[in-house]
């Protein structure tokens, strides 16, 4: 991989963990450039709003000299041809993610021939981190500190006293 392209790692990032940080950490080893690209608007409930996420996102990968981060709506496909990403970056935890990477995959081969999935294995210490699981964790009060980083513990620490479910 030339340290001149682009590389994109799209995702919802509700919130940003430490699997995402590995991931995209060995990513930016691999790319002159990768951009976390948030989407705005997926077809499930969010814990923060689009401007939150982009927020805890910048603070989490600010340390990473040849890291961005964007927000986007539309096909993920289409945001990385106007990029000019050579790339989708994809983690992959367990089986089931494979299963799901490849199908999506393949779909977005069809819609752009032009840009290459790569799937970077996740450290062992994180196949069991998901940002569903830390909702949930620190929704009922437990401690994710070990699985987020400390801004992220603090913001999920207030949106729940904030809003208790």
């Amino acid at each position: 991989m030339s340290s001149s392209h682009l590389g994109l790692f799209p995702a919802t990032l509700d919130p940003v963990h430490n699997g995402h940080i590995d991931i995209v950490s060995r990513a930016a080893r691999l790319f002159g450039e990768v951009v976390v690209g948030i989407y705005d608007s997926p077809k499930k409930p969010l814990l923060f709003d689009t401007d939150e996420r982009v927020a805890l996102a910048c603070e989490a990968f600010g340390r990473i000299p040849n890291v961005t981060v964007a927000q986007y709506k539309g096909l993920t496909v289409d945001f990385a041809s106007g990029l000019g990403a050579v790339a989708i970056i994809r983690g992959l935890r367990v089986s089931s993610d494979f299963d799901f990477e490849l199908r999506t995959a393949l779909a977005n081969r069809q819609l752009s021939g032009e840009i290459e999935t790569i799937a970077i294995m996740a450290d062992e210490r994180y196949i069991h981190v998901s940002s569903s699981i830390i909702r949930e964790i620190a929704e009922l009060g437990g401690d994710v500190s070990s699985m987020v980083p400390p801004h992220v513990m603090v913001a999920l620490q207030q949106r729940f006293v904030a809003s208790p479910k």
